[in-house]
């Protein structure tokens, strides 16, 4: 395992985002295409929030059906707007964070996913699968 590898090594770069006037059936059709947990919601590339699965669940009925048409959840999604469901003030690190210092940060603070922040753009995402390929690639 290199020591102080920075998380550039692990996350993903071409990140999905979402804009704060994404309608939220446009989210989870994202989540069920691309089959992720978490999409950062920007603007011109800033960070705004971070949308994740559960949320979107907490809302639907998305868990129960793969039906996209569900009459229920555009009844529900037409309620709310991203801004509403989404974190904010969320924990970002840098690309040159280590991938040590990123997991004791999804450790400790029980994160699944940080979005990586250069000069205060949006440049990656990291997950706690990113961490675990890793890992399992370093046996």
């Amino acid at each position: 395992m290199i020591q102080k590898a920075p998380i550039s090594m692990i996350m993903t770069e071409d990140v999905i985002t979402l804009k704060k006037t994404d309608k939220l059936e446009a989210a989870e059709l994202l989540f069920k295409q691309y089959k992720i947990r978490h999409i950062p919601v920007v603007n011109d590339n800033i960070i705004l929030g971070m949308l994740s699965y559960t949320d979107l669940l907490r809302l639907s009925f998305a868990d129960v059906t793969n039906d996209n048409d569900s009459n229920a959840d555009v009844m529900v999604y037409n309620m709310f707007t991203i801004e509403h469901v989404m974190k904010r003030n969320i924990v970002t690190v840098s690309s040159s964070n280590s991938i040590k210092e990123v997991a004791e940060i999804l450790a400790t603070r029980e994160f699944h996913a940080l979005p990586v922040v250069d000069n205060n753009k949006l440049t990656g995402i990291v997950t706690t699968t990113d961490l675990i390929k890793y890992l399992l690639e370093q046996f």
